[in-house]
């Protein structure tokens, strides 16, 4: 498939972008702190999602009841060996930029559907989770969002009640395909690697506040 590219003109001082056709208590695993000089690596799981296998640590998701009415939902924080952060901006609001997300199905563990919705968004498969927030952190929708999501799920929620995961990606750029895999609506018209600032930065509001926890939990690893 034929690339072409746009160059995005912001004070963020953003490179070339890829076009396709309050307190909250963190833990990490102590295994793979990246400010240990010594560190065991722990067993990989192996997920097999989709015909494609996935590696990650094996220590277990947090499975605790997310706040009730909310989504449950997962986060992928999709890091490069440079510590930049893979963002995109959405079809359906050009302006706005985030990181993969997607919602968790029944009987779905939160590290699964991560490996799915990274795979399902952005076509990549060569990852390992590194890191996890235990903890769900949550937003709430504004109310005209919430309206039209309401008729889109058919379900009236809050918000969403998101479990966030540190991706190492450990392939090529070329790699990335906002096209997914084929088996969802491509979601995305545009995508970089940024810094937590510029993500933040150019975030829709309401999601701007998980993005700083976010970040601030996983900061260990994106010094």
């Amino acid at each position: 498939m034929a690339r072409c590219f746009i160059q995005f003109h912001s004070p963020f001082s953003l490179s070339l972008l890829r076009r396709t056709s309050a307190n909250t208590n963190f833990l990490f695993f102590p295994f793979c702190h990246p400010k240990s000089h010594e560190f065991t690596t722990p067993p990989l799981l192996h997920h097999k999602v989709g015909g494609v296998t996935f590696s990650s640590l094996s220590s277990p998701s947090s499975m605790e009841n997310p706040p009730q009415g909310y989504r449950k939902n997962v986060g992928i924080c999709l890091m490069n060996p440079s510590k930049k952060i893979f963002a995109a901006s959405r079809l359906d609001i050009p302006d706005s930029w985030q990181m993969p997300q997607g919602g968790i199905d029944e009987n779905e563990d939160p590290r699964s559907a991560a490996i799915r919705e990274l795979r399902e968004e952005t076509g990549v498969s060569s990852a390992d989770i590194i890191a996890e927030v235990p903890h769900w952190l949550t937003y709430d929708f504004p109310p005209d969002v919430r309206e039209k999501l309401r008729h889109q799920w058919g379900s009236d929620w809050k918000g969403q009640a998101q479990k966030w995961f540190l991706f190492k990606f450990t392939g090529k750029d070329e790699e990335i395909n906002l096209l997914g895999d084929g088996t969802e609506k491509a979601e995305f018209g545009a995508w970089s690697w940024m810094s937590p600032e510029e993500i933040i930065n150019l975030a829709v509001d309401f999601k701007k506040p998980v993005y700083q926890e976010v970040f601030t939990a996983l900061s260990p690893y994106l010094e």
